[in-house]
């Protein structure tokens, strides 16, 4: 079985799970095994045959057209953009051509970020691995290490610091939206041998990460709300807005705005580099 094909079928059968039959206007009828739809009822409001489905979902390799895996989707409710993760997976969309060489060196990233300060910016990877930060991010997240960060990756600073859950206030919807993007990147970088030990170990170190990875959940990247901590400035609001790099799609940026004014008049408190007078002018 290929490495995309076993993925299908893990994503398909967490996403029936999610369907009641009531969603569909199914009668819910007795106690079921497993929540969510049979797989003999998704097949049969997809009008697909159940043993081609149930072969689909072992993973066999099977051809699956457009239409039909529309009508799985649609049964499904998946979104935009887990249509087209099914899509990728299912290995029904042409095949992307090699990326394109960066056209731009470290240097050019920085000079682009130190343009935003006094904006936090970061450039990551689609897996989260800091390529690049400009002062006023690395000010802002100065203190929030209590252990030596080793990994230099944003989503694994917020799973394995001890003190996330305290200076992150919205943790609980920021890490299930991280873990989102995580696996929808995921679909392009299958059997990749740094991604699979990657995601590995952060499973096998954080439960937590393991139980939202195990749902099969993607993500489109969207302006989100980040509420932090910070022990000199105090509580600070900000919307995170992620931008493409079209010389590297597996590059992106993040530029944290300020949601508020009382956030703005305190950001200039978050930076190192500033005397307490300057500060506070």
């Amino acid at each position: 079985m290929s490495t995309h094909r076993a993925e299908l079928g893990e994503f398909l059968k967490a996403r029936r799970a999610r369907v009641s039959p009531e969603d569909v206007g199914l009668p819910a009828g007795g106690r079921r095994r497993t929540p969510g739809l049979r797989r003999e009822e998704l097949a049969q409001l997809a009008g697909v045959g159940v043993t081609w489905y149930t072969w689909l979902e072992q993973g066999r390799p099977i051809n699956a057209s457009g239409q039909v895996l529309d009508a799985v989707a649609a049964t499904l409710r998946l979104n935009s953009i887990e249509r087209e993760h099914l899509y990728r997976l299912a290995e029904a969309t042409p095949v992307r051509p090699p990326r394109a060489t960066v056209c731009a060196n470290e240097n050019v990233f920085a000079e682009i970020l130190d343009t935003l300060d006094p904006l936090p910016a970061v450039i990551t990877n689609t897996r989260f691995d800091i390529v690049r930060t400009n002062a006023a991010f690395s000010d802002l997240f100065h203190d929030w290490h209590r252990l030596p960060c080793i990994h230099k990756n944003l989503l694994w600073c917020i799973v394995t610091e001890p003190t996330a859950r305290q200076q992150l206030l919205n943790y609980d919807t920021e890490l299930p939206y991280l873990v989102g993007r995580l696996r929808s990147a995921y679909g392009e970088h299958l059997g990749d041998p740094d991604w699979e030990t990657d995601l590995e170990r952060l499973q096998a170190l954080s439960p937590e990460f393991a139980q939202l990875w195990s749902r099969h959940e993607v993500a489109a990247c969207t302006p989100r709300p980040r509420h932090v901590i910070h022990p000199a400035a105090g509580e600070l609001h900000f919307t995170v807005t992620e931008f493409a790099l079209p010389a590297h799609p597996d590059l992106i940026l993040f530029v944290e705005t300020p949601a508020d004014e009382e956030t703005r008049t305190r950001l200039p408190l978050t930076r190192r580099s500033l005397e307490p007078a300057e500060a506070s002018a």
